[in-house]
C-alpha cells in the first residue's frame, strides 16, 4: 500500500470514528463512543504510517 492510500484510509477512519463518537454521545451509548474513539486512533495511526512511507520514498528518490 502506498503512503497516499494509507493516508486516505486513515482520514476515512478518523472521520467515521468521530461520527460514531458523536452518535454514541447523542444517544447515550458508551460502547459506540468507545468504538468511535478506537477507530479515530486507528485512523491517526494510518495517517502517520502514510507520512512515514512518503518520507522514506522521498528520501530514496533524492538519493
Amino acid at each position: 500500500m502506498s503512503g497516499t492510500t494509507d493516508k486516505i484510509k486513515g482520514t476515512a477512519n478518523e472521520v467515521a470514528g468521530k461520527g460514531k463518537q458523536a452518535v454514541g454521545k447523542t444517544v447515550g451509548n458508551e460502547r459506540l463512543q468507545g468504538e468511535g474513539a478506537a477507530q479515530e486512533v486507528k485512523g491517526k495511526a494510518q495517517n502517520l504510517k502514510g507520512d512515514v512511507k512518503n518520507a522514506v520514498k522521498d528520501g530514496i528518490d533524492k538519493a
